[in-house]
């Protein structure tokens, strides 16, 4: 049986990817109290490589807000390191690293974007994370690491974080149904995003790790279809019931960003030849799936607003 290190196995994807390895890995899960890549010296990371003699490796830590000093330290730093200890540690190892669609920046509305498409990425985010992707390639072209990106792109399902707008909404809407209240404020939900379930990332990264030789380096992980983040809340208010007005007013984390991608939908056609992966969860589902998780937090009291 190999041997998965996977890093952040606590967190939203990362318990995920846990789930989608535990029956055919050994998984070795350092706590972030034992290993913080982004605190660790590389001595100390490359000694608990060494230790844990992985077959493959999953990053599945990163910033989703933050100064432009946090995005370079979560990912093109971590990122250096760990090509260091595996380089050092653990030669023959692979690489999983979890990028992200904002690599890409702006794309043509209607298109699905590829791999090998013009990149921009819009601000220190996903400037940081094109960053640790081009140092993962430039690794693997110089012969010295066995690596792969994928690049996720919008990813919700059980568990979603607050920071993301679909799981700011399913927090919204269960103070609103618990305080009988008519109606919730959200930021603009005009942009269309690639909504891909957690669990079907979760797939790509087992794909990833056990696929014997892989013909690129980077892969779009989606869903392949764009969708208005209007049309999502809409999804998720129904599903819980919810029969309110959602105004688009409230500030929203990260709304400079959206504003300058509006759109932006995965082609994955790569990922189906290279990794044989392809998504498999319907929206509806996965938007189910999100709201019945926070409707059994029901007993739990609501944070203040």
């Amino acid at each position: 049986m190999s041997r998965v290190l996977v890093f952040g196995g606590a967190g939203f994807l990362g318990r995920h990817v846990a789930r989608a390895l535990a029956d055919e890995a050994t998984l070795i899960l350092p706590r972030r109290a034992e290993c913080d890549l982004v605190e660790a010296s590389l001595p100390e990371l490359t000694d608990l490589v060494r230790r844990a003699r992985p077959s493959a490796v999953v990053n599945c830590t990163g910033r989703l807000d933050g100064t432009e000093l946090e995005f370079v330290r979560a990912h093109p730093l971590v990122t250096a390191k760990l090509i260091e200890a595996l380089r050092s540690a653990a030669p023959t190892a692979r690489l999983v690293r979890i990028g992200s669609a904002g690599e890409y920046g702006p794309t043509p509305v209607g298109r699905s974007v590829r791999e090998d498409d013009p990149v921009d990425p819009v601000g220190g985010y996903g400037l940081s994370h094109l960053t640790a992707t081009r140092l993962v390639e430039l690794a693997v072209t110089a012969g010295l690491l066995d690596g792969v990106v994928l690049r996720v792109f919008n990813p919700i399902g059980p568990g979603l974080p607050e920071q993301s707008v679909l799981g700011r909404a399913a927090r919204l809407l269960r103070g609103a149904l618990a305080r009988g209240e008519a109606g919730i404020a959200l930021g603009s939900l005009d942009a269309h995003r690639d909504l891909v379930d957690v669990r079907d990332v979760a797939l790509a990264v087992r794909a990833a790790v056990r696929r014997p030789a892989l013909p690129a380096v980077v892969f779009n992980v989606g869903s392949g279809r764009a969708v208005r983040i209007r049309d999502a809340v809409r999804m998720l208010a129904t599903a819980a019931g919810f029969s309110g007005v959602v105004t688009e007013a409230a500030p929203a984390p990260g709304a400079a960003r959206t504003a300058a991608v509006p759109w932006i939908c995965a082609d994955v056609s790569r990922a189906a030849g290279g990794l044989g992966w392809a998504p498999s969860y319907d929206l509806t589902d996965t938007v189910k799936a999100i709201w019945s998780e926070v409707g059994d937090l029901a007993h739990v009291p609501l944070p203040k607003e």
